[in-house]
C-alpha cells in the first residue's frame, strides 16, 4: 500500500506524471482540469504549496517506494474547523483499497494534525467508486449538487478526536 505524504516541492515531477497518465481516466468521472492546468503546472504547484503553508488547504499524495504517485487526498477551503475533501487514484490503483486507505488516513490527520471537526465531500452521481469510498470511510449523503454541469451528491463526515 502506498504511503501518505504531505505535498512538497520535490513531488512536482511525479505528480505531473500521475496527472498526465490518468487524465482521460479521471475525466470520465470528475471534471477535467483543462489544458491550462498542465501548461502552467509548475506555477500551480507552487501556489498549492503556498496555500498549504498558509493553512488554507492540506494536500497529500499516496506514494509508493519508488516515488510514483498512486493518488491524491486533499483538504481544501479549510475554515471554522471544517474542510472539503477531494481524492483521486490512478487507474492502476482503482479497486485495490488505495482510495479508502488514503481517505481514512487523511481523516485521522484532519483531527490529529489540523484540528478539524468535520469534512464535506462531493461526487458525481455516476461515480460509483467515489461514492463507495465515501460510504466506507464514514461519510453520509446529505443532498444533491451539480459538478461541471453534471448531477452530483454532497456528503459530510463529523470527525471524532
Amino acid at each position: 500500500m502506498p504511503e501518505i505524504q504531505r505535498l512538497r516541492a520535490d513531488h512536482a515531477a511525479a505528480l505531473l506524471t500521475f496527472e498526465r497518465e490518468n487524465r482521460a481516466y479521471f475525466a470520465a468521472s470528475v471534471p477535467d482540469r483543462g489544458d491550462e492546468y498542465f501548461a502552467r503546472f509548475d506555477e500551480r504547484h507552487r501556489a498549492l504549496l503556498d496555500e498549504q503553508e498558509a493553512g488554507e488547504c492540506h494536500f497529500h499524495l499516496l506514494v509508493d517506494g519508488d516515488g510514483a504517485v498512486w493518488g491524491r487526498v486533499n483538504l481544501v477551503d479549510v475554515a471554522d474547523g471544517a474542510a472539503e475533501l477531494g481524492f483521486r487514484v490512478a487507474e492502476r490503483a482503482a479497486g485495490r483499497g488505495v482510495a479508502s486507505a488514503g481517505v481514512r488516513r487523511v481523516c485521522e490527520l484532519a483531527v490529529a494534525e489540523y484540528g478539524l471537526s468535520s469534512l464535506r465531500a462531493r461526487a458525481m452521481v455516476e461515480n460509483a467508486g467515489s461514492r463507495a469510498v465515501l460510504a466506507r470511510t464514514g461519510f453520509t449523503q446529505v443532498g444533491e449538487c451539480e459538478l461541471d454541469g453534471r448531477p452530483g451528491l454532497r456528503f459530510v463526515r463529523e470527525l471524532v478526536g
